[in-house]
């Protein structure tokens, strides 16, 4: 089984203490720090939010809010777990929510029998990415303890819908029992 890692958007902005900082980030981080160690997935992409250059309409609003995050080059990196990774996978830039907006994104997952799903934030990116991967019919392993979210209520409403696509289009598990 040729399994893809995607790994979306684990960003410093995220990290504790941090202006968007995610419930759990750390462990997160170290279930998929786990995950790409195993050797398991034969392929990973690492993506990350960057703010659109000439954004149009509700982009132009959030660009305005968020300028000083936008200008912060240390919290839109990478975290640095993630360093010794990054320098032999590569890292993809996208300007909307879903990573699957990334054309060589969209070639990985053609490539791959199963997307395993990690990363932040998970009412945003990784739900905007989960369903446009849905519509193409890969089979998606969404890792519950792999993605983190602004708040544990929010994440269980995220997993709540995505219940709705199980086990058709969905498998929900821990990194453990992925692992297995």
């Amino acid at each position: 089984m040729k399994d893809l890692l995607l790994v979306i958007d684990m960003q410093n902005v995220y990290t504790k203490g941090q202006k968007w900082e995610c419930d759990g980030i750390d462990k997160v981080a170290a279930h998929i720090s786990r995950i790409i160690d195993s050797n398991k997935c034969k392929d990973i992409a690492f993506t990350k939010y960057v703010c659109q250059q000439n954004p149009k309409g509700n982009w132009k609003k959030y660009n305005i809010i968020n300028k000083k995050i936008n200008e912060n080059k240390w919290a839109n990196e990478i975290m640095d777990i993630f360093e010794k990774n990054t320098s032999t996978w590569m890292v993809y830039e996208k300007c909307v929510y879903s990573s699957y907006s990334i054309p060589e994104i969209v070639d990985k997952v053609r490539s791959a029998d199963r997307v395993i799903v990690t990363g932040v934030v998970a009412e945003c990116c990784v739900l905007s990415t989960i369903l446009q991967l849905i519509d193409t019919g890969v089979e998606i392993i969404y890792l519950t303890d792999s993605i983190a979210s602004m708040s544990d209520e929010k994440k269980k409403a995220v997993e709540l819908i995505l219940s709705g696509f199980e086990p058709m289009h969905i498998k929900m598990m821990k990194t453990d029992e992925y692992l297995k």
